[in-house]
């Protein structure tokens, strides 16, 4: 199963965006989304250090919501 993780840009240089969610930082390509128009402070879908599609706030909200249901189901058997 693949998963992206909604992050919020901090910094650009380049195609590199430093980016942030949830007290993680991390440094993520731009270069698959480079024909949009991402500026610090937008949310873009992350998937193994590349950002796929940019993302409005809510969306990401949205999906760090689901992602903390899903941490929060415990799950009979696993200690």
């Amino acid at each position: 199963m693949c998963l992206g993780i909604p992050m919020q840009v901090t910094a650009i240089d380049g195609f590199l965006a430093r980016c942030h969610a949830k007290g993680v930082e991390r440094d993520v390509s731009l270069f698959m989304i480079q024909d949009q128009d991402i500026q610090v402070g937008d949310f873009v879908m992350v998937h193994v250090g590349y950002a796929l599609q940019k993302m409005t706030e809510q969306e990401a909200r949205s999906a760090w919501e689901v992602y903390d249901e899903l941490l929060a189901v415990e799950v009979p058997g696993r200690a």
